[in-house]
């Protein structure tokens, strides 16, 4: 029951990623109400009620946005924040303030209007090139598996992407299609070579024996630290990739939401892959790309249970078509009417 309740969040989502929220004509003029805290600029989640219309705004031990399409839960103090069931990890925490509860102008800006209006997306523009990133190569194998090395597998899944993209009439371009050495300054300039294209970087992950999930990772706003670590001064620089804040994150949105319904419910595959969430990092080969880019960590390979899907052709294919349908969903979200 619960998965089955998993399953329809995470297509809710899909459906409002295609299905931008309407706003009626005074949103035009709607007037925010920022409030400034510890230096950081604020909106009221009860302005964020308003202006998305959503019908009910809850305060418990969690807050919670909700209408029929959208529900946005949330805590105080933390930077974890659920649309309907897909987890999106906030620049900033949610603050109490004189009897309010706020949440960044970041965080709006740069996650909730990207997410809930893809269409308005400036940046996002019509694409029929990707470019497949498959992580690592040559003398560079990435995490060491309990069956292989991140390499292969990033590898074989970019050409099974590859080839469900071109089934769909999509130009792809590999950064690389055997096993070498590719740099991250050369796979920065092999993707800014496409104006009207999108990045997709595969990659798998390691860490404790213990962990396990998919994430997806952007490139952090102007002011916002690599995941992880504190602010530095550097990281108030705009960088090319903070161009496509938006629409990055909007194609993230569609890949890691569709990610987690083909491996846990579709087409009677249940890998039982946990949501590790939807992420910002100053990676080297985000920071650098002009068109909207993501990186996927799609697993665990220092988990051998999970290591042993991962190795599976089934979970590989799988992954790869979920991927390449997500590039479908982005990009009808983009290309719908205002």
């Amino acid at each position: 029951m619960a998965k089955k309740r998993s399953a329809s969040l995470i297509s809710a989502l899909i459906v409002c990623i295609l299905c931008c929220t309407a706003v009626c004509s005074y949103a035009q003029g709607f007037k925010w109400n920022p409030v400034k805290y510890k230096g950081v600029n604020y909106v009221s989640l009860r302005d964020v009620k308003t202006f998305y219309h959503f019908d009910k705004l809850t305060f418990g031990s969690s807050l919670t946005l909700e209408n029929k399409k959208v529900k946005i839960r949330m805590r105080s103090g933390s930077q974890q924040c659920y649309m309907n069931g897909v987890l999106f990890i906030m620049s900033h925490p949610i603050v109490p303030y004189s009897g309010k509860y706020l949440i960044s102008r970041t965080d709006l800006v740069k996650l909730i209007d990207p997410v809930m209006r893809p269409s308005y997306i400036s940046s996002a523009k019509p694409f029929k090139t990707v470019v497949v990133d498959a992580g690592h190569g040559g003398h560079d194998s990435g995490s060491t598996g309990h069956f292989s090395y991140e390499k292969t597998y990033t590898l074989t899944v970019a050409r099974l992407l590859r080839d469900e993209l071109q089934r769909k009439g999509y130009n792809v371009v590999m950064t690389r299609d055997s096993d070498v050495f590719i740099s991250l300054s050369n796979r920065v300039r092999i993707a800014n070579k496409y104006k009207n294209a999108i990045f997709l970087s595969i990659h798998f992950n390691s860490g404790q024996s213990r962990a396990n999930g998919i994430e997806t990772f952007t490139v952090s706003p102007v002011g916002v630290p690599h995941l992880g670590r504190g602010v530095r001064e550097r990281d108030f620089n705009l960088v090319p990739g903070n161009i496509m804040d938006s629409a990055s994150i909007a194609l993230a949105t569609a890949v890691h939401s569709r990610t987690l319904l083909y491996l846990n419910n579709e087409a009677g595959n249940n890998f039982k892959i946990s949501d590790r969430g939807i992420k910002r990092a100053r990676f080297n080969v985000l920071t650098g790309i002009e068109i909207p880019a993501i990186l996927l960590e799609g697993g665990f390979l220092s988990n051998r249970t999970e290591a042993a899907k991962v190795h599976s052709p089934v979970y590989q294919k799988t992954l790869a078509a979920a991927v390449a349908r997500a590039v479908d969903v982005y990009r009808n979200s983009i290309s719908r009417k205002q």
